[in-house]
C-alpha cells in the first residue's frame, strides 16, 4: 500500500503518501529516516533501556530549517511528535511509538564567547559538549553531573549541578533561546524579546517548542576544582546522615555536597572486601579556591570511620565525568523523587532502614543539595519555581533485566512513600517518570502552573508538543 501509516497525536492512524514523505526528505539538511534503514534502531534507542518504541519517520536534523520542516509536517498531518535532543530524559518522551521524532542530537555544536563570558549551545548538545568547550577557557554554568545528559532537557526542566548553590540553577543562567514554536515559527526569546516565552521555557519543560540554540552565562570556574568522594560503611548511615543534615544547613555556597547511598563499585581507592557492600558516599565539590576547601571538607571524614577518601584537585572537567560508567546507556531504569526543605530525623530513619535492601548493585538513593543561589529568585520570577527546595532526593532504581523490573519498581516506590511525610510539595519535573505524569503536574509547575496553562494556549493552542511533562492548554 502506498504511503506510510503514522499515529496522530489523537491516538488515530493517518496514512501519509509517498510524495509528501519524499518531499520532506528531499528539502532537508540532514536525513529521513524510516523503519528498516540501515541507522534506525541506532537513532530510536534513548537513555532509558525501559523505553522500546518504534517511530514511523524520524527526521535526524542538521539545522534550524530542518526542524521548521519537521515541526510544519507534523503539524500538518496531525502527527504525534516526539523531540529528541540528547535522549536522556527518564520518561522517555524523547520518542513516540507509530510517530514522528524530530531528533536534534546531530545538532551540538558549542560556542564560547570568551570576553563577554557567553556560550550557545545546539538543542541536541550534551553537557560533556558544553564543558569541552567552556571549560578549558576555565567558564563555566551550573549544569548536571553526567556528561550524556543534553543541555536541552536539562535546561527546559531547570537543571541543577555542582555549582548551583554558589551560581543558580541552569535557568537562572540562561540569557536567551532560540525556539521554534507549534506553528513553525522561529522565536528569539529573552528578557526584551517574547519575554513571557522566556519565561516558559525556564523550567516549563519542552511544553512551547523546540529550542534550537541556549545562551548561557558563563562564571569564573577552575578549571582546576578540589573535589571527591568520601565513604562510609552503610552501617554508619544514620550518623552520618544526622551530621550531614547539620553541616550542610550553614556550608557556604562554595561548598556542595551530595549524599548518596548504594553498593561500593570496585574503586580502586576502595579495599577490595568493602566492593560490592552497602556504603553511604558523600561526594563533595568546592566551586573556589582548593586551600579554602580543604580546610571546610576536613571536618566531613569525622562523621563516622571513612572505609576510603579520595578527595583532591582535579580538572571539573573530571569530575564532570566521574560518574559517568555508574550512569551508561542500556540499563533499566526507574526514578521516584521528593523536594525536602530539610533532611529530618523521621526522613532519615525511613531512607536508611530502606537503603540497606537495595534490589540491585546499579541502584541508588541520593540527596542533591541545594540552597544558596538557587533559592534566591522569587518562585514566580520564572517557570521553575521550587525556590524553598535545599534538597533534591532521587530515588535511582536501575537495573539491568526485564525480570528485574517488578523487584526493582516494588522498592522503588515503597521508599517515595515511607519518605513521602517529610517532603515538600514540590518535585523536579526532569525526575519525573512516564507513569507519574498528569498525577504530578501539579507538583512540578507549583504556583506557576496556571500562567504556563495560559502561555500553552498562546503558543502551542493544539497541544502540538503533548510528549513532556505536559500542561493542558487553559
Amino acid at each position: 500500500m502506498a504511503g506510510v501509516q503514522i499515529s496522530t497525536g489523537s491516538g488515530a492512524i493517518n496514512t501519509v503518501d509517498d510524495e509528501a514523505i519524499s518531499a520532506l526528505a528531499s528539502g532537508l539538511d540532514g536525513k529521513l529516516i524510516q523503519q528498516g534503514d540501515a541507522t534506525y534502531d541506532e537513532v530510536r534507542q534513548i537513555w532509558n533501556a525501559m523505553i522500546d518504541r518504534r517511530p514511523a519517520l524520524i527526521v535526524q536534523c542538521a539545522s534550524t530549517s530542518d526542524v521548521v520542516a519537521a515541526v510544519n509536517f507534523g503539524r500538518e498531518h496531525s502527527l504525534l511528535t516526539a523531540v529528541r535532543g540528547a535522549g536522556h530524559n527518564i520518561a522517555g518522551n524523547a520518542v513516540c511509538e507509530g510517530g514522528l521524532m524530530i531528533d536534534l542530537s546531530e545538532m551540538k555544536q558549542v560556542n564560547v564567547d570568551v570576553a563577554n563570558r557567553r556560550a550557545t549551545a545546539e538543542g541536541g548538545a550534551t553537557l560533556g559538549d558544553f564543558d569541552a568547550a567552556t571549560l578549558p577557557h576555565g567558564l563555566a554554568t551550573p549544569t548536571g553531573i553526567n556528561s550524556t545528559t543534553g543541555i536541552a532537557g536539562l535546561t527546559l526542566g531547570g537543571g541543577f549541578g555542582w555549582l548551583s548553590r554558589k551560581y543558580g540553577m541552569t535557568v537562572d543562567n540562561l540569557v536567551s533561546a532560540d525556539v521554534v514554536t507549534a506553528d513553525g515559527s522561529q522565536l528569539h526569546a529573552s528578557e526584551d524579546e517574547n519575554s513571557d516565552l522566556f519565561w516558559a521555557i525556564r523550567g516549563g519543560s519542552g511544553n512551547f517548542g523546540v529550542v534550537t540554540q541556549f545562551e548561557f552565562q558563563l562564571h569564573q570556574v577552575g578549571p582546576d576544582l578540589l573535589s571527591g568522594l568520601i565513604v562510609f560503611p552503610q552501617s554508619q548511615a544514620k550518623d552520618v546522615l544526622k551530621k550531614y543534615a547539620a553541616f550542610s544547613r550553614s556550608m557556604p555556597e562554595e561548598l556542595n555536597i551530595w549524599v548518596v547511598m548504594r553498593k561500593a563499585p570496585p574503586l580502586p581507592f576502595l579495599p577490595e572486601d568493602v566492593h560490592g557492600t552497602d556504603v553511604i558516599v558523600l561526594a563533595l565539590c568546592y566551586a573556589g579556591d582548593p586551600a579554602d576547601g580543604e580546610a571546610l571538607v576536613e571536618p566531613l571524614k569525622s562523621f563516622g570511620e571513612p572505609v576510603g577518601v579520595h578527595v583532591g584537585v582535579q580538572p571539573f572537567t573530571a569530575w564532570q565525568q566521574a560518574f559517568d560508567p555508574l550512569l551508561a546507556p542500556g540499563m533499566r531504569n526507574y526514578w521516584k523523587s521528593h523536594n525536602f526543605t530539610e533532611i529530618s530525623d523521621g526522613l532519615i530513619d525511613a531512607v536508611v532502614e530502606r537503603a540497606g535492601e537495595l534490589p540491585s548493585p546499579h541502584t541508588e538513593i541520593f540527596f542533591g543539595a541545594l540552597g544558596g543561589a538557587t533559592s534566591r529568585p522569587a518562585p514566580d520570577a520564572m517557570a521553575y519555581p521550587h525556590r524553598d527546595a535545599n534538597y533534591v532526593m532521587n530515588v535511582h532504581g536501575r537495573w539491568e533485566t526485564a525480570d528485574e523490573d517488578a523487584g526493582g519498581i516494588a522498592w522503588s516506590r515503597e521508599v517515595f512513600e515511607a519518605t513521602k511525610p517529610f517532603a515538600s510539595s514540590g518535585v523536579y519535573v526532569n525526575f519525573i517518570t512516564e507513569e507519574e505524569g498528569d498525577a504530578r503536574i501539579a507538583s512540578a509547575y507549583g504556583v506557576n502552573q496556571t500562567r504556563l496553562a495560559e502561555l500553552k494556549k498562546k503558543y502551542d493552542p493544539n497541544n502540538f508538543f503533548r510528549l513532556n511533562q505536559n500542561i493542558q492548554p487553559a
